[in-house]
């Protein structure tokens, strides 16, 4: 039988790691991948797990401004994000976790 709950994070982070392979543009042509490992390590080093998730997702939607990052339940989106952009978005989810 099916089982309905509450979201047991804070955020969850969905970092967009589709792969159209060179088909078309996709996530995972700025190298998606190392933004999910970057922010999955800064979220540890916070001590944020169990309060905050980072997945990786499949298409979001949004490729021709990709790489996408998604921060749900609170509707950020980050677009066009590169691994420099990790810190920036790291102090968007310590406002959240603050709240």
């Amino acid at each position: 039988m099916i089982e309905e709950k509450t979201l047991p994070y804070i955020c969850h982070v969905f970092v967009c790691t589709n792969d159209r392979h060179g088909e078309r543009k996709s996530c995972a042509d700025g190298n998606s991948s190392s933004v999910l490992s970057l922010l999955k390590d800064a979220i540890a080093e916070q001590g944020w797990k169990g309060r905050v998730r980072v997945s990786q997702s499949g298409c979001l939607g949004l490729c021709m401004k990709g790489p996408n990052v998604l921060l749900y339940p609170q509707k950020i989106w980050f677009s066009s994000v590169a691994e420099s952009d990790v810190p920036d978005i790291m102090k968007k989810i310590e406002l959240i976790v603050a709240e």
